[in-house]
């Protein structure tokens, strides 16, 4: 439709989306957001909202559609979950005074990484990432707008960046430079993110500091720059830009996290049968999200993990005050995200009284420390900022039965503003003075049926009927004249009138501008709090390490400075609680100075992964300061873990199996050093058997003679096991079976040595397969195992009368082709995995 046709109200709307072509328009009218054109036609199929026209009789209607005002909030988070931005226009001045079209603006860009309001709070983090890229280096920088945390490091890999945007779980990433074809089909089109270009960075000396390098100032300059782009104030609560690295942390990435279910079950994406789930005693929103963050980035510093020990120890100790404590901790609201609230100027008296409740607690918490009496806690007992003058305001000024909206009055306590108390007598009294002049003037006069009533023309008047007119005393005045009665008014009732009046009009616009008065104050405050709130969920995850601890039998771990590694009757305590403590079979693990690799051999469902998976959580666990899940254990302290454990396609990037495999077990081999920790479970199983079974060799003496990393390494490949003759830092162990009566039982015990033989068979009994074919599998078994030798067979020709390659068969007989006797005196044993590779090529040409 061509912009003269366009009614004024229209031509505001496109004038606007023009600014906004990559979000949905919320164009506050009334009592609704509307959305037109393509946003109408768009938005009513992704929210299911009806869909009509404005101009319906024009020749090119108007797509509309629209949502409540207010319960926008629900249709903005599902818009955003999405995948979209939405901008917000508000009208900006009243429509009973505006002057034409009502005034209206956006204030607001909300997008998948910038939601602080959603109607489904979680305790988890939201990131907003920011990406740049200059003289080979990558810049990375996060933010949470909810708590304000702000983050920037520098990567040299591709690769890594990847991985810190995954263990992020970021939807949006802001860019600050072009991205290559291959980059952008990872970003967009495998991770799918929303991307947002940013050109300019924005120079915040005091949020950005001087100490970051200069791709990490401009990288997070940009994420600046976006984040006032998009929220259009200024955002107190944002705290400076800290300077990390991805070193600081024991290294895990998102497959390994993935893997081994650390803050959600892989399988479920729920939290039930997580880590995280086993290890969340917290009572506080703070500290459930601060314990995701120590799972997700466990200690390499031992003083600082030794540290988190102690605070355990003295916990653990101390159960009638840690059970004071916790009941302490109940009460605590989640104050970061209140300061961010009051950043954003969203604070209603709801959030504030509860800032109140748990500053009020904060004294109690503080004396519950002081009271066990250990120099452990003198560092978290100093961190814990009581701000008794905030929590004096907040109680003295804000009634506790306030409403959440702030324009409507009942928010003030009484006694705390003169003015609003005079208003207050006057709304309270005036009827009752009302009613009193009446009374008195009824009687003074004579006149009966004398009343008072009230219009909103006249105001107050006395109602005298013209029967009664001669006795209207000489102080009334008239105020209109009806056909059988007269309106009169006094000095006095206006007066009345006047007062009961502007404490209506004046009291609730009061109470407005003193509540604006407190939210300033408490804005000055802000950084007090965010200190506050880390000490409150340090507190909180502490005492959660503790109770899980007592509850879940759990010991504190030792560090040692050898490469050793032992783990008495270790268990995998999330699979314990989920089976029950009965059920499970815990499992000891000794990695002496001397031995780097367990090769590990035994059937499906015997309990390896289960077993390899132990020790990871086992150190996580450690590493975060908390207990583990033995009777005892001596570690040392890991830089990474790198696990490549189940079979998943990458189907969104047209990856196999074995493709995903071999990208992981690359990942491995190549970033590991001698400190980390390495879990293998059935590499090399998605290609063919003398393939994998080359490629596991491979990769085994590898890490044996150039990683040196502690590795658990299970295989079917049971031929694998001769590798312990060769090398030294290899041991052989196996899960235990017992056979008894033609009956197979899994003892789901770790034994010293290599596996006899396979029970494949057995377990597709387990699976429920039809008895006659599981004969017929054990029948093709025993002659497979009663043959000496396997000789070639030969291949039918093609219909074209071409040769075919022959290739080796498993049940036919005859004489033994040369290349398979060359392959058999082959000493694989003294050569190098090039040098194999070479002899493979070799005999593959003469095939």
């Amino acid at each position: 439709m061509a912009a003269e046709k366009l009614s004024p109200g229209m031509q505001q709307y496109v004038d606007i989306k023009k600014d906004y072509p990559d979000a949905f328009l919320l164009f506050r009218m009334g009592d609704f957001y509307e959305l037109f054109y393509d946003d109408a036609v768009n938005a009513a199929q992704i929210l299911e909202i009806s869909l009509t026209s404005r101009n319906k009789n024009a020749d090119n209607p108007i797509p509309m559609a629209g949502v409540p005002y207010h319960s926008a909030q629900q249709y903005i988070d599902v818009l955003v979950e999405s995948g979209y931005k939405v901008a917000i226009a508000e009208q900006m001045e009243d429509p009973k005074h505006a002057v034409g079209v009502v005034k209206r603006e956006v204030v607001q860009v909300i997008t998948p990484g910038t939601v602080v309001d959603s109607s489904k709070p979680d305790a988890a983090n939201n990131f907003l990432v920011a990406l740049d890229w200059a003289d080979g280096v990558y810049g990375l920088a996060y933010m949470d707008l909810v708590t304000g945390e702000f983050q920037v490091t520098s990567l040299k890999d591709f690769s890594l960046v990847c991985g810190e945007i995954r263990n992020l779980r970021a939807r949006e990433v802001v860019l600050g430079y072009t991205l290559s074809e291959a980059e952008e089909q990872v970003l967009a089109g495998q991770m799918n993110l929303l991307l947002s270009p940013v050109k300019e960075p924005l120079d915040d000396v005091q949020l950005l500091g001087s100490d970051l390098l200069p791709i990490e100032y401009q990288t997070a300059g940009k994420l600046l720059a976006y984040v006032r782009q998009t929220q259009m104030r200024e955002l107190s609560h944002l705290k400076k830009a800290h300077h990390y690295q991805i070193q600081d942390y024991l290294q895990m990435d998102y497959a390994t996290k993935a893997s081994l279910d650390l803050t959600e079950n892989a399988r479920t994406g729920k939290k039930h049968g997580s880590l995280y789930w086993l290890m969340d005693e917290t009572k506080t929103a703070m500290g459930g999200r601060l314990l995701r963050t120590w799972i997700q980035q466990p200690l390499i510093d031992q003083k600082r993990i030794v540290r988190r020990q102690d605070v355990v120890r003295i916990f653990l100790d101390h159960f009638f005050e840690r059970s004071d404590l916790t009941e302490s901790l109940k009460g605590v609201y989640d104050i970061e995200r209140l300061a961010s609230r009051v950043s954003f100027g969203k604070t209603n008296p709801k959030d504030l009284l509860q800032l109140a409740s748990t500053l009020s607690n904060v004294p109690q918490i503080k004396a519950i420390l002081q009271g066990i009496g250990s120099p452990v806690l003198d560092e978290l007992i100093g961190r814990l900022d009581e701000i008794p003058e905030l929590a004096a305001l907040i109680s003295s000024a804000i009634s506790p039965d306030a409403p959440h909206i702030i324009t409507e009055g009942n928010i003030i306590r009484t006694g705390f503003d003169e003015t609003l108390d005079k208003y207050r007598v006057v709304m309270r009294d005036g009827a009752g003075w009302i009613a009193a002049i009446e009374a008195k003037e009824r009687e003074a006069s004579g006149i009966n049926n004398l009343k008072i009533d009230y219009n909103k023309k006249d105001g107050y008047y006395f109602h005298v009927t013209n029967s009664q007119l001669a006795h209207v005393p000489s102080h009334f005045f008239r105020k209109a004249t009806l056909k059988n009665s007269e309106r009169f008014g006094t000095e006095e009732l206006a007066r009345i009138e006047g007062e009961m009046l502007e404490a209506r009009d004046k009291s609730a616009n009061l109470e407005y501008e003193i509540f604006m008065r407190i939210r300033e104050e408490v804005g000055k405050y802000i950084q007090r709090l965010q200190e506050l709130a880390v000490a409150l969920a340090t507190v909180d995850v502490l005492q959660s390490f503790a109770v899980v601890a007592e509850t879940q039998h759990l010991v504190c771990p030792v560090f040692t400075e050898e490469r050793a590694l032992t783990v008495e009757k270790g268990r995998h305590a999330v699979v314990e609680k989920v089976m029950g403590a009965q059920s499970y079979i815990p499992n000891s693990i000794t990695l002496d100075p001397v031995t780097n690799i367990q090769l590990i051999t035994g059937p499906n469902m015997s309990g390896k992964s289960t077993y390899m998976r132990q020790l990871a959580i086992i150190v996580i666990m450690a590493q975060m300061g908390s207990y583990v899940p033995a009777e005892s254990a001596s570690l040392p302290i890991f830089d990474a873990i790198f696990t490549r454990i189940g079979a998943a396609d990458d189907l969104v990037s047209g990856q196999s199996t074995f493709m995903v495999e071999m990208m992981e077990a690359n990942r491995a081999i190549r970033q590991a050093s001698d400190r980390s920790l390495i879990l293998f479970d059935e590499l090399g199983r998605g290609t063919a058997t003398y393939d994998g079974m080359a490629l596991a060799q491979a990769i085994i003496e590898y890490i044996h003679d150039r990683t040196g990393a502690k590795t658990l390494f299970a295989t079917h490949y049971h031929e694998l096991t001769a590798l312990e003759d060769s090398l030294k830092h290899l041991e052989n162990v196996h899960v235990a079976t017992l056979e008894q009566d033609g009956r197979v039982t899994f003892l789901h015990k770790i034994e010293q040595g290599p596996a006899d033989k396979s029970y494949g068979i057995h377990v597709a009994k387990i699976a429920g397969l039809p008895d006659d074919l599981l004969y017929r599998a054990d029948h093709i078994l025993s002659q497979l195992e009663s043959q000496e030798r396997q000789t070639l067979a030969a291949s039918p020709k093609s219909a074209g009368s071409q040769q075919v390659a022959e290739q080796i068969s498993l049940f036919a007989e005859g004489a033994e082709n040369p290349v398979l006797t060359e392959l058999r005196n082959l000493n694989i044993y003294n050569m190098t995995p090039l040098e194999a590779m070479t002899v493979l090529a070799e005999l593959q040409k003469k095939l």
